[in-house]
């Protein structure tokens, strides 16, 4: 795993009513602090990335489908440095993915139906702080096609 980077398996608490998906609390260890949250949806196979932020970290939880998130570390002093990571998470692998700045990251919709992303941020969006990159650039070593094995 990147180093930073904490995959922290959630609880989905079920009753004859519905159910909670738990996320993230002030008093969860890994907890830094409020910016903002938000929900990202996405369709089967489109890619949403890459992108890093400077300032914020980021805390991803898919609460509905399932996403292919991968992780890019871009911090020259880390030693993962140039390490890649991939996550399944979603339906099938409820998890808190907490992202340091400085790792690229990006996802994709997996499977057919769209997925919900929330992300709970460290700080409110500033397009200042966070840099684009081409999702099919040559900027990070990858290849967003299916992996048959």
């Amino acid at each position: 795993m990147i180093d930073g980077v904490i995959v922290k398996k959630l609880r989905k608490i079920p009753d004859e009513r519905g159910a909670i998906y738990h996320m993230l609390r002030s008093d969860d260890p890994d907890f830094i602090q409020f910016g903002e949250i938000y929900f990202s949806i996405a369709y089967p196979n489109v890619i949403k990335g890459w992108h890093e932020h400077t300032k914020q970290t980021q805390n991803y939880a898919v609460i509905d489908g399932m996403i292919k998130l991968v992780l890019y570390d871009n911090r020259k002093n880390s030693k993962t440095f140039k390490s890649l990571n991939e996550l399944f998470i979603g339906d099938l692998n409820y998890s808190l993915v907490t992202i340091p700045t400085g790792i690229i990251m990006g996802y994709k919709c997996i499977g057919n139906k769209t997925s919900i992303l929330a992300n709970c941020s460290t700080h409110t969006h500033d397009p200042k702080e966070m840099i684009n990159y081409d999702p099919f650039g040559d900027i990070i070593p990858y290849d967003w096609n299916i992996k048959l094995k």
